[in-house]
C-alpha cells in the first residue's frame, strides 16, 4: 500500500511559498538528522533524539532477537500478553493490536479497578512486558513491583514471565538485568513519542504475531518520498500549519487503523505544545461526531474531513512524525522536549511526599451531593448551573480528564461531544494519568485558552504498592491534585468533580449537561 491523501484542503497546499519552500529545503536535511533545524535552544536536545529517522532500517538489526524472543513465548505457551507502559510504551502497540485485531491487555493507568481488570487469572501463561524509556515512571514501576509480587506468591519466577523494554543503563535497566529478566534495549536516541518502531512498538507487535518485518519495509519505503516536492510528508505538514491556528480534530472511526488517532494526539500536543504556541488534536468517536469551534479535521477513510490520509499503519507511522518534525520547524518550536510533562511528575510526588500517612488529603468541596462533590471557584445551587457557568467562560478549547476505569467507567467519553455542543468550544477528552504524558503537554505549554474540567472518583477499594505506604487510589488521586495544582498555579479555569458513586455521578454530569 502507499500513502494517499485525499479532500478539499489539497487544493490550498501552495508550494511557492515561502513557508512550503523552506520545508522543501530542509527535508533532505532532516532526512540527514540535522539537529540545527529548530534552532540553537533546541540543537542540544535534538542531537540526542533523531534516530527515529532510520528505524525502518535500523531496527531490522532487532528482528533475530524478536524471533527469539517469540520463540521463547510460543514453547512455553505464553498466549496472554499484558503490557504496563505509559504515553510512547503503551500507545502505538495498542494501535497495532487494533490494527492487526490482536488480543492485548493495555496497562497504562493507576486506577485500582482498572489495575485488577488487567491481572491475570491464571499468570502461568501470562508474558507481562514493562516498558519504560527512562526506567523510573512511577506508573510502569508500581506495576512492575504488583505483578512480581504477584507471580511469587503464585509460586512463579518473574524471570519466566516478565520481559523488560528500556533505554541502556536506565535504572530499569541496570534493576532488570540484576534480576535475571529478558532485557531488550530500545536506542535511546529515540524520544518516547517517536518510538513506535522502535523495541517499544515493535516487542509487544511481535509477541502478538504481527509481521513486524513486512510493516518496516513499508516505513522505509514511504520514507524515500518524504524530501521530495508533493510529498505526503510536506503537503501535510503546510496544511496544518497554514489551515489551523490550533485545533486539528482525527476520526480514524471505520479506518484500516484504529486508534491511530490516539497515538498521533500524543506525538502532535507533546512535540508542538509549549512556547504557548502549538496544534491540538481533537480525538473525535466518528466522522459525524461534533468538534466546535474552529478546526482542521483529519479522517484516515472515506470522504470526511478537510484531508483524508490512507497508508498502512507502517507508513502512517513514519509519516506522522515526519510531519510532526516538519511542523515544528514551521512553528520555531523544539519538537523534542517536553518540560510539563516533568512538572507534573514533580508535583505528583511532593504530594506522595506531603501526605505521608498514605492517604489522600482532599480540600473542601464547593459543592455536593449524595453522588459527587465539586472543587473550584465557580459556586452554584446546582450542578447545571455550575457547568454551564463553567464552560460559558471565554476560551478556545475546553479539556475533559477523566481518571477513572478505562473500560468500565466509559460512558463518561459522551462529556466530549456533549460539552462541544453545549459549548460550542472545541473540547478534548483524556484518561487520566495517560494524558499527562501527551495533551497534558499542550495544556500547560500551548495556548493558554483552555478550561479544565478533571473528573476523580472514589475506588470501591484500593491496591496496595509493594515497597509503598500507599496504594494506587492514593497515587491515581495525587496525579489528579498534582496535575490540578499545575493549572491553577496559572490561574487557568479548572473544575474538579469527584464521584462518590461513579455510575450515579456519571448519569448525574451527563443529564445536568444535556439541561443546559
Amino acid at each position: 500500500m502507499s500513502i494517499t491523501l485525499s479532500g478539499d484542503s489539497l487544493s490550498k497546499v501552495d508550494r511557492a511559498s515561502a513557508v512550503y519552500q523552506d520545508l522543501l529545503a530542509i527535508a533532505p536535511r532532516l532526512a540527514a538528522k540535522d539537529s540545527t533545524l529548530w534552532g540553537a535552544a533546541a540543537e542540544e536536545e535534538a542531537a540526542i533524539r533523531l534516530n527515529w529517522i532510520d528505524l525502518p532500517k535500523s531496527s531490522q538489526a532487532l528482528l533475530p532477537q524478536l524471533a527469539e524472543l517469540t520463540e521463547w513465548a510460543s514453547s512455553n505457551n505464553l498466549t496472554n500478553i499484558v503490557l504496563a507502559g505509559m504515553g510512547g510504551s503503551s500507545l502505538a502497540p495498542e494501535v497495532f493490536s487494533k490494527t492487526f485485531n490482536k488480543k492485548l491487555t493495555v496497562l497504562d493507568s493507576t486506577d485500582p479497578a482498572q489495575i485488577a481488570a488487567g491481572i491475570p487469572a491464571d499468570f502461568s501463561n501470562t508474558i507481562i512486558v514493562v516498558g519504560s524509556k527512562s526506567g523510573s515512571t512511577i506508573e510502569t514501576a508500581s506495576q512492575r513491583a504488583l505483578f512480581t509480587q504477584l507471580m511469587l506468591d503464585a509460586g512463579l519466577k518473574p524471570a519466566d514471565h516478565l520481559v523488560v523494554i528500556t533505554d541502556p543503563g536506565s535504572p530499569l535497566d541496570h534493576d532488570a538485568r540484576s534480576a535475571g529478566l529478558r532485557v531488550i534495549n530500545a536506542d535511546p536516541n529515540v524520544g518516547g513519542r517517536y518510538s513506535a518502531l522502535s523495541a517499544f512498538g515493535l516487542v509487544p507487535a511481535a509477541l502478538m504475531g504481527i509481521d513486524v518485518a513486512a510493516v518496516l519495509d513499508a516505513a522505509f519505503t514511504a520514507s524515500q518520498s518524504f524530501t521530495q516536492e508533493g510529498s505526503a510528508a510536506l503537503d501535510l505538514a503546510y496544511l496544518l500549519f497554514t489551515q489551523t491556528e490550533q485545533n486539528v480534530a482525527f476520526s480514524d472511526s471505520g479506518s484500516q487503523v484504529p486508534g491511530l488517532s490516539d497515538w498521533i494526539e500524543q506525538l502532535i500536543a507533546e512535540s508542538t505544545g509549549k512556547d504557548q504556541k502549538g496544534r491540538l488534536p481533537i480525538v473525535i468517536e466518528s466522522p459525524a461526531a461534533p468538534v466546535a469551534g474552529p478546526a482542521f479535521t483529519v479522517g484516515f477513510a472515506g470522504l470526511h474531513g478537510n484531508l483524508i490520509v490512507e497508508a498502512s499503519l507502517g507508513e502512517q507511522f513514519i509519516l506522522w512524525e515526519w510531519v510532526t518534525a516538519l511542523l515544528s520547524r514551521a512553528l520555531k518550536l523544539d519538537p523534542f522536549n517536553q518540560p510539563n510533562v516533568t512538572e507534573a511528575k514533580e508535583r505528583t510526588n511532593a504530594l506522595l511526599a506531603e501526605w505521608s500517612d498514605g492517604v489522600v488529603h482532599a480540600p473542601t468541596p464547593s459543592w455536593s451531593n449524595e453522588n459527587l462533590e465539586v472543587f473550584g471557584s465557580i459556586v452554584g445551587n446546582s450542578l447545571t448551573e455550575i457547568l454551564a457557568t463553567f464552560i460559558a467562560q471565554p476560551a478556545h478549547y475546553i479539556a475533559t480528564m477523566a481518571y477513572l476505569h478505562r473500560g468500565a467507567d466509559d460512558a463518561i467519553a459522551e462529556i466530549r461531544p456533549l460539552t462541544a455542543v453545549k459549548s460550542g468550544k472545541g473540547t478534548t477528552f483524556g484518561w487520566g494519568p495517560r494524558f499527562l504524558h501527551s495533551t497534558g503537554q499542550f495544556h500547560k505549554g500551548g495556548q493558554h485558552n483552555g478550561l479544565f474540567i478533571q473528573i476523580t472518583g472514589e475506588s470501591g477499594s484500593d491496591i496496595a504498592i509493594p515497597g509503598k505506604n500507599f496504594g494506587f487510589h492514593t497515587l491515581l488521586m495525587a496525579q489528579a491534585l498534582g496535575d490540578g495544582q499545575a493549572l491553577t498555579s496559572r490561574n487557568f479555569p479548572t473544575l474538579r468533580m469527584h464521584l462518590k458513586n461513579r455510575s450515579a455521578g456519571i448519569a448525574e454530569i451527563l443529564g445536568a449537561l444535556r439541561s443546559i
